[in-house]
């Protein structure tokens, strides 16, 4: 059987233009020979629809494209993700298109991301169907991992599904594939949709493991890809990349922030961002992604120096916007915070220096960065990082502000990865200064994150252990960490969910992001 891999990068709502992508690649898979084209889960949708899904015209527009669909599968069978509406409510569908007709729809049963809970509803699962003469497991979404045995009559399983990029993913998820195809001899096709949809992206990785185990195909990370594959011929064995398996993921990160920035920008018609260059590790990073997905001609920094501010993390930020060839100003904020502290002087003066002068200049900036969008359309790119958002090391309405956080899941260890990536792979647009200096928000004289914190190394390793691990105090304690450290960042990430609440969208890369996968109640009392 000669198999068409469809990888697309799709646009949720769009279905007019989703349709004409995939019909585009039946009349391709049909030219190049192709028995069965296969598509990813929800396809002609997009996803994650959410309430979209509640929608009953939004779902009969959904049918009438499988319709017209169909009417293209005359010589070739495509396989197509959607949604379907049934008696119990929206489903997750493969539907099987043959002779100009859809012919049968394999729905999935276990509804496990909390993206499609409350959204879909559990169909009936796995069938076994013949396609062009073969028998085949035809398998949707996360229903793959919940079949213990495949039926022993069929040699081959198709998975439609729509897996999101996550650290540590792409490892399981062939581990999980090569379990099935290994040891029970089975030949698994994997398709993936690719592409960023908010705050979720999609690595693609599509690919085919023989009934050895062997990964015969993989197709292109975070990109559109399209293959055929012959299941009667003899294929060698893919060279696996090294990222896959090595516990350096920060190759994908990067790779999963340019697309996820680029598709949330294209997507939603946004041509232009902004950031605010503080000469600092985060700001440096997010200017690189901002100008390797959207073009060096469509970023603009903004330099906004404080009396606190170092000379040298002006020339640092100058140096990086002239290496990145990106344009940028210089707007010293030292006379506006004067005139606000004076301004205010009837209400807070007389006191002594504190969080409240650190905050105003952080939320200036906000202020002058929004102008900035307001007036040319550029729009405000946030600069966080993971490790801030877990200590609520962040002002309200001042950093915490953007339409979108592309390194918001990134711990701050893995902010200095990327960096020497970025530096190795793009010409060294970082200067090495940024990269060597000693963190600091530059609030307040001699400011430094050691001045609250142990070194981001030991921060970090505490932090992945509480959020990613579900560790407890004592079995972190139990590790080896100092118990006083445990406790203070532990009371630091549970007093300050109240801005994790009120946070931009975050595009998520970790297995465990926040407001997702670890979402804690805005008033607790149980804090253990």
């Amino acid at each position: 059987m000669k198999l068409a891999l469809a990888q697309l990068n799709y646009t949720i709502g769009d279905i007019d233009g989703n349709t004409a992508k995939i019909i585009d690649a039946v009349e391709r898979a049909k030219s190049e020979g192709a028995d069965v084209v296969v598509f990813a889960e929800q396809a002609v949708s997009g996803t994650p629809a959410f309430d979209l899904l509640r929608k009953t015209t939004f779902l009969e527009l959904c049918e009438d494209a499988l319709e017209r669909i169909a009417t293209h599968c005359d010589s070739i069978v495509a396989i197509v993700g959607s949604p379907l509406l049934s008696v119990d409510g929206p489903m997750s569908a493969a539907v099987v298109m043959q002779d100009g007709r859809i012919s049968h729809c394999v729905t999935k049963k276990h509804i496990t991301a909390r993206r499609e809970m409350g959204f879909l509803s559990p169909g009936t699962g796995i069938e076994t169907i013949f396609i062009a003469g073969e028998k085949v497991a035809l398998v949707v979404g996360d229903d793959f991992r919940r079949v213990r045995n495949f039926p022993r009559t069929a040699q081959i399983v198709i998975n439609v599904n729509a897996r999101r990029y996550g650290k540590g993913v792409l490892s399981r998820r062939y581990s999980s594939i090569h379990n099935v195809s290994y040891v029970q001899s089975k030949t698994v096709v994997f398709i993936n949709q690719v592409g960023g949809s908010g705050e979720i992206v999609y690595d693609g990785t599509s690919g085919i493991m023989d009934n050895k185990g062997n990964l015969t195909l993989m197709m292109r990370d975070f990109a559109e890809d399209f293959a055929i594959y012959d299941t009667d011929a003899e294929h060698e064995p893919c060279v696996l990349p090294e990222a896959l398996y090595s516990h350096d993921r920060t190759p994908f990160n990067f790779r999963a922030a340019v697309m996820g920035l680029r598709d949330y920008f294209h997507k939603n018609g946004y041509t232009k961002a902004c950031v605010g260059l503080s000469g600092g590790i985060d700001s440096s990073i997010v200017a690189c992604i901002a100008a390797e997905a959207l073009g060096k001609k469509n970023v603009r920094g903004l330099l906004m120096p404080s009396p606190y501010s170092p000379d040298q993390s002006v020339e640092d930020a100058t140096a990086l916007a002239n290496r990145l060839g990106i344009e940028y100003s210089v707007l010293p904020i030292t006379e506006v915070y004067t005139s606000m502290l004076n301004t205010l002087k009837p209400v807070i003066g007389g006191r002594d220096f504190d969080l409240t002068e650190e905050n105003i200049q952080a939320r200036i900036r906000t202020v002058m960065l929004m102008a900035l969008q307001n007036k040319t359309g550029y729009i405000l790119l946030n600069s966080s990082n993971k490790s801030e958002n877990a200590l609520g090391m962040c002002t309200l309405y001042g950093d915490t502000a953007g339409a979108f956080s592309v390194t918001g899941d990134l711990y701050k260890t893995e902010m200095y990865d990327l960096a020497r990536y970025i530096n190795r792979t793009l010409g060294e647009p970082i200067p090495e200064s940024i990269i060597e200096k000693e963190p600091s928000s530059e609030l307040r004289p001699d400011q430094k994150d050691s001045d609250i914190l142990p070194p981001y190394e030991v921060v970090d390793a505490i932090l992945n252990r509480m959020i990613e691990q579900g560790q407890h105090r004592e079995e972190i304690i139990n590790a080896g960490f100092d118990s006083e450290v445990v406790e203070k960042i532990h009371a630091m990430i549970m007093k300050n969910e109240k801005k994790r609440y009120q946070f931009p969208p975050v595009l998520r890369l970790s297995a465990c992001a926040f407001g997702h996968e670890r979402l804690m109640p805005l008033i607790n009392k149980y804090g253990d």
